[in-house]
């Protein structure tokens, strides 16, 4: 069975550092592009930054210099590295994954064109 699966979220102080995890399983996650999501309470999902092994990477220009994008290729895992956490980072967390050449930095498409989903990992910024 196809799964992507976050962890690492939690709560961590303005200034602070946290990394997110995106396991995928029933696939190889570098035959695929891997997005990163995040939705606050009553705010529209937000793309931020989508990931190609060998190919290119993109961030949103809210986490951009901030947010970083790695894989390890034999735990079949991503991670997103963030730091330097604001409280407008607050969000529930979604990974996602799409056979994509190239990231565009832009992020209008519809759910079910992603071909997998995680279920999300929270991360609270306090002031």
């Amino acid at each position: 069975e196809e799964q992507l699966v976050e962890s690492g979220g939690g709560l961590v102080q303005a200034g602070g550092s946290l990394t997110l995890s995106c396991a995928a399983s029933g696939f190889r996650i570098d035959d695929y592009a891997i997005h990163w999501f995040r939705q606050a309470p009553g705010k529209e999902r937000e793309g931020i930054s989508c990931f190609i092994e060998g190919g290119n990477t993109v961030h949103a220009d809210s986490v951009v210099g901030r947010f970083t994008m790695s894989n390890d290729k034999a735990k079949n895992m991503m991670y997103l590295q963030m730091t330097a956490l604001k409280p407008e980072d607050t969000a529930i967390y979604f990974c996602a994954a799409e056979k994509l050449d190239h990231c565009t930095g832009i992020w209008d498409a519809r759910d079910d064109e992603y071909d997998y989903w995680g279920q999300g990992t929270q991360v609270t910024v306090s002031s």
